[in-house]
């Protein structure tokens, strides 16, 4: 039977100079972000999810956005490249990590760079966002690994956020959501709905219509109620002034077998 996994990275004791690009630096609370990323991880946990913590690369800041380092389609791993070179270190333990789940490992090579968090998964379509840390190489890479396994890979673009799932994610039916002002063109996806809050455009599909998303989008999650959705709400708001959302705090697998 396939198994439901999750790659998660427990934040490190840098975690208040992660990069900034879009939004002023303000302080964060370590004790209180470690608390937020326990309660995150649980609700995975007791939605079925297995968890797999990656080693940590405490000299690394942002190694908690642990979704940026790795991109999975079907039971391939394709290994990031990141735009930002100080998170490059990171990708070495997301390796181990994918490969003691019995993945097949692929990479992102120079001069390509690719941030997982510009990968959006909508069936056997992948969205790569073009933008600030993912290049047209390393679009072209991705593509020449994902297609040969049945991808449809669409390149889009990417400037008002720092990542595409920044700006979109996707719910259970494939419908697209973002926040209009973030989202560079909305036609690119044949169904897009737009929600009422930056911080609602984030889901992670949980299964069983349950999506889990910040506490901090209170209207999207009443919206999604009424489109017969179960929102499950946590509070991130440490990782947010960081640019960080639900999508970016770990890497979901969900073919794999076990």
């Amino acid at each position: 039977m396939p198994s439901r996994h999750a790659l998660v990275r427990r934040p490190g004791p840098r975690l208040a100079e992660g990069l900034v690009t879009h939004v002023d630096r303000r302080p964060v609370d370590l004790a209180r972000a470690m608390r937020q990323w326990e309660e995150y991880v649980q609700v995975l946990r007791d939605h079925g999810w297995r968890i797999t913590e990656v080693d940590p690369a405490d000299d690394c800041p942002d190694a908690v956005f642990v979704e940026d380092t790795v991109v999975v389609f079907r039971n391939v791993a394709l290994l990031a490249r990141p735009g930002a070179e100080s998170r490059r270190p990171e990708v070495a333990a997301a390796r181990a990590a994918a490969e003691a789940l019995g993945c097949s490992l692929n990479e992102i090579r120079a001069p390509g760079t690719l941030d997982g968090g510009d990968v959006l998964k909508v069936g056997d379509t992948v969205y790569v966002g073009r933008g600030g840390r993912t290049n047209a190489e390393g679009v072209r890479q991705l593509r020449a690994v994902f297609e040969p396994l049945g991808a449809r890979v669409i390149a889009v673009p990417v400037s008002r956020v720092l990542h595409l799932k920044s700006a979109v994610t996707a719910l259970p039916d494939g419908t697209v959501i973002g926040y209009p002002p973030l989202v560079d063109d909305p036609a690119a996806f044949p169904r897009f709905r737009p929600v009422p809050e930056e911080a609602g455009a984030h889901v992670v599909l949980l299964g069983g219509g349950k999506l889990l998303m910040a506490a901090a989008a209170p209207r999207t999650a009443r919206l999604l109620t009424d489109l017969g959705y179960r929102p499950v709400t946590v509070d991130i708001g440490e990782f947010e002034k960081l640019e960080g959302c639900v999508t970016c705090l770990s890497v979901r697998l969900r073919d794999l077998y076990a």
